[in-house]
């Protein structure tokens, strides 16, 4: 392979001012995407198990009947003890930090008395029956896996209920089925793509329909979840992955350069940035690059993902550094500076934060404790990372008792007068008169 060079784009020039105008984004589907998922959609609301059978032998060339789309129990967990012992322990290891972490963001329930007597407060309850979605391809995630079905099982869903590409004999990966059955997965089903999306959505006679869907995937996976979403709830927008590393002459070039080939693992549509006022550290990036690539066995395969979304902006300073980075809202923003504290309260809009030059992406990918589902593609200016308090129901309670009822009656019916909606208040002034 002849030697890669990841490009460079200079924001000092006016060529390099007018690109950083197409870095600011916002997540917006294509429009033939749009309607190849409308289609896909349409068809599985209208004919359930069968259309969801036909996408599944079209797109992943496995042949299934309705039967077969589930994942059994005893499946799941033969594949459990069908791991290798330090398997098992490595993904326990990576469970355990993801729960603590999932706990400790739990929302609790909570009352008060308000100024008029009312008790008033919040109930937090797991949704009842939620969807998972957990990409397959290249690498089966067993750590999507963790980062998702664990976080479900915390917050109280009773129903968990996975969505995973099969290969073309039909089989999941054991690795990946253990992994869900590790971390409280209720149902599982061999189905991936727009048609898993609409099956969790709408239902059919073999899967029944869900509250709310969770997950990343390809374009067609977040552009069907935006579609569905008004009849179920949805997370977020997690598509293809990013890492964006804004960094000063502090960063160490090798690491950083290795953060960078990490992510263009995860193949095309991936996204791997450097962003730094630094022109010494551009270069020694690049060149890192181009040396790690050849000591990697996949380093065509790298290299192709890293040409078309790898790349090094050189800005003018630090400050406009920053200002690239909440443009971009990257999915993961590695932050290697001096000043660490005072960057971090300006950034504003990346899924999540890694500060330091110790501290690896992969680590929060595979270890660390917060779920590595993450907005990408500019979502991250609307949306927040996964956490285990989006898998609850809130309602809100209010109680009043007659002395709470008799302070509060002519508030609620001059605040009615107000509106000239007197049967609001009539409704109060009825419990006192």
């Amino acid at each position: 392979m002849a030697v890669f060079m990841l490009k460079i784009i200079d924001a000092t020039t006016r060529a390099g001012r007018s690109v950083l105008k197409k870095l600011d984004r916002r997540a917006e589907p294509e429009t033939g995407t749009r309607e190849a998922v409308a289609g896909v959609l349409a068809d599985v609301r209208a004919r359930g198990d069968a259309a969801v059978i036909e996408y599944t032998e079209r797109f992943d060339r496995a042949r299934l009947t309705p039967k077969g789309l589930a994942v059994g129990r005893a499946e799941l967990a033969a594949a459990w003890r069908g791991l290798p012992a330090g398997t098992r322990r490595l993904l326990r290891a990576a469970h355990r930090n993801v729960a603590a972490f999932a706990r400790a963001g739990r929302r609790g329930s909570w009352s008060r008395r308000n100024e008029q007597g009312a008790v008033v407060g919040e109930v937090y309850r797991g949704f009842e029956r939620v969807g998972l979605y957990v990409p397959g391809g290249t690498a089966p995630l067993v750590s999507t896996a963790i980062m998702t079905v664990t976080l479900a099982r915390i917050a109280g869903c009773r129903e968990i209920v996975v969505t995973t590409p099969c290969g073309p004999d039909g089989t999941v990966n054991p690795a990946l089925l253990g992994a869900l059955h590790l971390a409280g997965a209720t149902e599982v089903y061999r189905i991936g793509g727009i048609q898993a999306i609409g099956a969790l959505a709408f239902g059919t006679r073999t899967i029944r329909p869900v509250a709310k869907i969770f997950g990343p995937g390809n374009k067609y996976v977040i552009e069907a979840k935006r579609q569905v979403f008004g009849l179920v709830a949805i997370d977020q927008l997690p598509g293809p992955s990013e890492v964006m590393v804004l960094a000063d002459d502090t960063g160490n070039a090798a690491w950083i350069a290795a953060d960078l080939v990490a992510q263009a693992e995860h193949g095309h549509g991936s996204q791997a940035v450097l962003v730094t006022p630094s022109r010494k550290l551009a270069a020694a990036v690049q060149a890192e690059v181009a040396r790690q690539l050849t000591t990697l066995s996949r380093q065509e395969y790298l290299a192709a993902a890293l040409q078309t979304g790898g790349f090094i902006v050189v800005t003018e300073s630090l400050d406009q550094a920053v200002e690239v980075a909440n443009a971009y809202a990257p999915e993961h923003l590695s932050l290697v500076v001096k000043r660490e504290k005072s960057l971090m309260s300006r950034l504003t809009t990346a899924g999540a934060l890694f500060v330091g030059n110790h501290s690896p992406v992969a680590v929060g990918d595979y270890l660390a404790g917060p779920s590595h589902t993450l907005p990408t593609g500019g979502a991250g200016k609307s949306f927040p990372g996964l956490t285990v308090d989006q898998f609850q129901r809130r309602t809100s309670v209010v109680r009043l008792d007659a002395a709470a009822i008799r302070k509060s009656a002519p508030l609620v019916k001059a605040l009615s007068d107000l509106e000239g909606l007197d049967a609001h208040g009539r409704s109060a002034l009825i419990r006192v008169e």
